[in-house]
């Protein structure tokens, strides 16, 4: 079952958080982190930042695999998630980003992408730490609602709720991508422990389906209950 760590603020919530993936590399300079995107990390991100910085923390070994990225967004577009990753944490750390895989949203065959994304998870030995949000309808990655979970890396079609939902990092609703490239449920579960993060009040009513709901590809989170180390670190704000 997973654990649930509660926090007033996302302050507070985002130094746990940044603590337990420092340890991980501490322990373990060559570790595999699974990386997420969105609101949420951008706090993290900064604290790792900063700590490598005055010399606390050595990305230098650290290799790294994204959970998804936008289809049809070259890498250097300012919405893309490689740009994102960029911005907010490999460039501010002494990473190599030859280390950094994201999957390629401009892959002509999403299928043929997604397949040796996962080959690329298995040569890098399996992934040593998964980050993961939360969307209000329980997706993880782009892994969205369905009637069945779909294991694999796979291209998927945004639901409206997704879509309205990042359509505040555009400038307009329309100019959201439709689809997405997004790693398997049975990558993120194979990943040896997961750190979920999730902040304010309008995320308080999907945790607790994550965490004592039916477990349902209806709420592709809930799948978290089968993990053997999954920790959630929630704000109330």
């Amino acid at each position: 079952m997973p654990k649930l760590i509660t926090f007033e603020n996302y302050t507070d919530m985002c130094k746990k958080a940044a603590c337990i993936i420092a340890s991980q590399i501490i322990m373990k300079e060559n570790s595999v982190l699974g990386l997420a995107t969105g609101s949420t990390p951008i706090g993290i991100y900064e604290l790792l930042s900063k700590w490598c910085a005055r010399g606390d923390l050595d990305f230098s070994k650290v290799r790294t695999v994204n959970l998804d990225e936008y289809c049809g967004l070259p890498a250097g577009h300012d919405q893309s998630y490689r740009y994102f990753m960029n911005k907010r944490l490999f460039d501010n750390v002494n990473i190599d980003k030859n280390n950094t895989y994201v999957p390629n949203g401009l892959a002509p065959d999403a299928n043929k992408e997604g397949g040796n994304y996962d080959k690329l998870i298995e040569l890098l030995g399996g992934i040593d730490l998964q980050l993961l949000g939360i969307g209000h309808n329980g997706h993880i990655g782009f892994n969205e609602p369905s009637d069945v979970f779909i294991s694999v890396t796979h291209r998927v079609e945004l639901t409206q709720e997704t879509i309205s939902a990042n359509a505040r990092f555009f400038n307009d609703i329309s100019q959201v991508p439709k689809t997405a490239i997004t790693m398997g449920l049975r990558g993120i579960m194979n990943a040896k422990k997961i750190l979920l993060a999730a902040n304010g009040e309008s995320k308080k009513d999907i945790i607790e389906k994550v965490l004592n709901g039916r477990v349902t590809p209806k709420v592709p989170a809930s799948v978290l209950q089968l993990h053997p180390d999954v920790t959630i670190l929630y704000s109330k704000a």
